[in-house]
């Protein structure tokens, strides 16, 4: 197996070695992954939480994978409950509220389900988007027409990283990740 290049970031005080990914025809993005990197995800929250604390929110959302173990520490620190938009439904689900998008990691469409028992929690609240990583937005604008339907007013979006050169100002990160592309 040959060595992978990687683009070296800095995650709330700790180095990373994120391998790139060709995602299209010479565009290649850094990978971000937290999954099984405790000492990434709780740096992340304290860093999250810290800019978000004068944020007057009653629910942080996030989609599923990548991101549920940040929304579960930031959700202890910030003492608020976290919901989680599955990307498939099962009849536990009941009577869900869905939108769909296109993730640049996937290329294809997903859909965003809310669970029937989570809708109250969002229901008239004042709701946290979060995430791991908003590359295109297209997740972000699935989440936020989720909320949207399910009677929210989003208040704040959080992300660990954005990524690209659009102008993510509205979003509290920690950092920007570049859009690689050969030339």
């Amino acid at each position: 197996m040959s060595q992978r290049e990687t683009y070296t970031v800095n995650v709330a005080g700790l180095t990373r070695h994120l391998p790139l990914f060709e995602v299209a025809p010479g565009i290649r993005i850094a990978i971000f992954n937290m999954l099984g990197d405790t000492y990434v995800v709780k740096a992340a929250a304290v860093a999250l939480a810290e800019q978000l604390k004068e944020t007057n929110a009653d629910v942080l959302v996030t989609a599923e994978a990548k991101s549920i173990p940040l929304a579960f520490e930031m959700s202890a620190l910030m003492g608020i409950p976290y919901v989680v938009l599955r990307k498939a439904y099962k009849t536990y689900m009941g009577e869900t509220i869905s939108a769909e998008t296109v993730s640049i990691t996937t290329g294809h469409p997903q859909t965003l389900y809310l669970d029937e028992k989570d809708r109250a929690l969002i229901t008239n609240r004042r709701v946290i988007l979060l995430d791991d990583v908003i590359s295109t937005g297209s997740t972000l604008k699935g989440m936020q027409t989720v909320v949207e339907k399910a009677g929210g007013e989003i208040v704040r979006i959080a992300a660990v990283f954005t990524e690209g050169d659009t102008d993510w100002s509205h979003v509290v990160a920690l950092g920007n990740l570049p859009v690689f592309t050969d030339k």
